[in-house]
């Protein structure tokens, strides 16, 4: 069977991935062998969560079956064994970031938790009445209500700077926004409801310049483009594996040093002590004083197969890869009767929203199914953006490493089927 790392070229210049180099790459994903409806399985649904490669598969199904146990907790040879696993995927997950310090990441179930944890500990220490909490227009749920619950209990407001027609972020208004009274900038690095990619280190060179700090949420990122958060500035930085072709129910967050140490736990339990006695706790030193119980142990291993298995093919290539796929659908849903495009952006990784007048598209997402093509349709846990545009919803092709021309082609035949059947 093929794999990742028969395609890595360590010595060549940047490229897109070849059609060929795709069609060995699709042969490590089992599920893409099926069909749905009688028809091809075309998977355009990857900012939601992306399909696993058997490399990834393998490592969790080899964990369970040989090496598990719990960690930081046995003596025995089958525990050690664990911890070594899940503290190397720690590293791993440190080396995919470039992170200075394996310290500085803690695992957690996804972005969504990532920022939670964020809002609930560094942000109740630090913000308080009178205080503001500046996020954009394009957010995420996960990146507006942790901080409006966050602000509705500290007596705090949530300020947020607007986008412009094209979905990009009017960054003189986010500058301006910028106050005494700002305790945090917490920003999209890549919009899952546009694909917008924001000019996140010029947003950290502004924050920083008045001593904020800045949480990036990095869940479309990182599996799209190289993520450096030392040359990035930032000071905490979110990632999903479900969306990096690795396990759903695990993640990390990644936060400086000095940053997490002085932050209180948010949850309090088993592993994230040092000592315990009915008087008073002393807390583990970090990460373990963010992971209470039990982590997502196979997770964790399975997240640092799947950065293996990317960076076998190289972020660099795979970003290049899908702007070719990404030019050619815009450039043919644009040309289709009724079509409208949500979110032009300058620079846009990986999504195509777009809107088809008089269709709901709830409606042509059905059509697409029934020709076996998988897109989203809805808000995209996006309300706010969506509704910026003035569309109820929209539908959402987004592309992964495994999709091709022909996938791009399936697409344009569902949705002219879709304004034969509507009109």
């Amino acid at each position: 069977m093929s794999s990742a790392h028969e395609i890595l070229h360590p010595d060549a210049a940047p490229a897109p991935l070849t059609e060929l180099e795709v069609a060995r790459l699709r042969e490590d994903f089992p599920i893409l062998r099926q069909t749905m409806h009688g028809k091809p399985l075309v998977y355009l649904d990857s900012a939601n969560t992306s399909q696993k490669p058997r490399s990834v598969i393998d490592a969790v199904a080899r964990f369970y079956s040989t090496d598990y146990a719990n960690v930081r907790r046995g003596v025995y040879e089958l525990s050690e064994r664990a911890d070594r696993a899940f503290e190397g995927a720690r590293e791993r997950v440190r080396r995919f970031l470039n992170a200075p310090d394996a310290r500085e990441v803690v695992f957690v179930r996804g972005t969504t938790e990532a920022i939670n944890l964020v809002a609930a500990s560094f942000g109740r220490a630090r913000v308080g009445p009178g205080d503001e909490v500046l996020i954009t227009a394009m957010e995420h749920h996960s990146n507006i209500v942790p901080w409006q619950m966050l602000c509705r209990e500290r007596g705090a407001s949530l300020s947020v700077a607007p986008i412009d027609d094209r979905g990009d972020v009017l960054i003189d208004e986010l500058a301006r926004r910028i106050g005494p009274r700002t305790r945090l900038v917490s920003v999209v690095h890549v919009s899952n409801a546009l694909g917008t990619v924001n000019p996140v280190r010029e947003i950290v060179q502004m924050a920083h310049a008045h001593g904020i700090p800045v949480l990036l949420d990095g869940a479309q990122a990182a599996p799209r483009m190289p993520v450096d958060v030392q040359a990035l500035g930032c000071d905490f930085y979110a990632i999903s594996g479900h969306k990096l072709y690795g396990p759903s129910g695990i993640g990390a967050l990644w936060g400086r040093a000095e940053l997490l140490e002085e932050m209180p736990p948010w949850q309090g339990g088993g592993e994230m002590i040092e000592t315990v006695t009915f008087e008073e706790t002393k807390y583990a030193a970090i990460p373990a004083k963010f992971e209470a119980g039990t982590p997502n142990i196979a997770g964790a291993v399975g997240l640092g197969a799947a950065m293996d298995w990317i960076e076998a093919i190289g972020l660099d290539r795979i970003a290049a890869y899908e702007h070719e796929l990404l030019a050619e659908a815009t450039a043919r849903v644009a040309e289709l009767p009724g079509a409208r495009l949500i979110g032009t952006a300058r620079q846009k990784s990986g999504v195509l929203a777009f809107a088809l007048d008089g269709i709901h598209a709830h409606d042509v997402a059905t059509i697409l199914d029934r020709e076996g093509v998988c897109v989203r349709a809805g808000h995209h846990c996006a309300q706010p953006v969506v509704e910026r545009f003035g569309v109820p919803a929209t539908v959402r092709a987004s592309f992964g490493v495994y999709n091709t021309r022909e996938d791009v082609d399936a697409l344009l035949r569902g949705l002219r089927t879709a304004v034969e059947v509507f009109r």
